[in-house]
């Protein structure tokens, strides 16, 4: 099946049905102006009590790297998003997997994302400068198919259960990430709707 990633998780009891649920990955938010910003110390503790096979990922965005670094050492950390301006180069020095989330958007090309690195895992996102990400708003998903026949692809933008069938049918993506898809408010997932998402995905042929 596809890889999920629930991002945007506050709460342990979140974290903890979205794993029961299949999740491979949760999210959670260290940029300080996101309405699902968390507490490095909260975050630590909800992913000390993550099933081994969950990777815990880290969202920053245009953060210091040894603030990055520090951060994801001391939650436990299995990867890094970067959802800012951020120049890879400038992260070279983690330890841990990378994931860039690329903006995409009307008028915009996929070419930012076919020239990162190879060991850097891509995310498309909607392109929002303000809220950067959780925006509940989806992407051109033709244009998304063709990064993803490229290299590997994370598909984020306001997936929710009733199309992610039909996103992951067109772009084929290695994973899918969602946040605001299945909240009842920013940083409160909402059961019904986590379930009904990963059964959807259960759909998929």
């Amino acid at each position: 099946m596809i890889r999920v990633k629930i991002c945007g998780i506050t709460r342990p009891e979140d974290a903890e049905i979205a794993a029961a649920l299949g999740a491979d990955a949760v999210g959670f938010v260290f940029w300080p102006r996101s309405p699902r910003f968390i507490d490095p110390g909260r975050a630590r503790v909800i992913a000390r009590a993550l099933p081994p096979m969950v990777t815990a990922v880290g969202v920053f965005a245009d953060q210091p790297p040894e603030e990055v670094g520090r951060v994801a050492a001391a939650v436990g950390l299995g990867a890094v998003q970067l959802h800012g301006q951020e120049r890879i180069s400038d992260y070279a020095e983690l330890t841990c997997r990378v994931i860039k989330a690329v903006p995409m958007g009307p008028g915009r090309s996929p070419d930012a994302a076919l020239a990162l690195p190879a060991h850097v895992t891509v995310l498309l996102d909607a392109h929002d400068p303000v809220r950067l990400g959780g925006t509940g708003t989806t992407i051109d998903w033709t244009v998304a198919a063709t990064v993803a026949r490229a290299r590997r692809v994370i598909l984020s933008g306001g997936l929710r259960p009733a199309n992610v069938r039909d996103a992951i049918a067109t772009v084929a993506p290695y994973a899918v990430d969602v946040s605001s898809g299945v909240e009842a408010s920013p940083g409160r997932k909402d059961p019904e709707r986590l379930r009904a998402l990963f059964d959807a995905i259960r759909q998929v042929g």
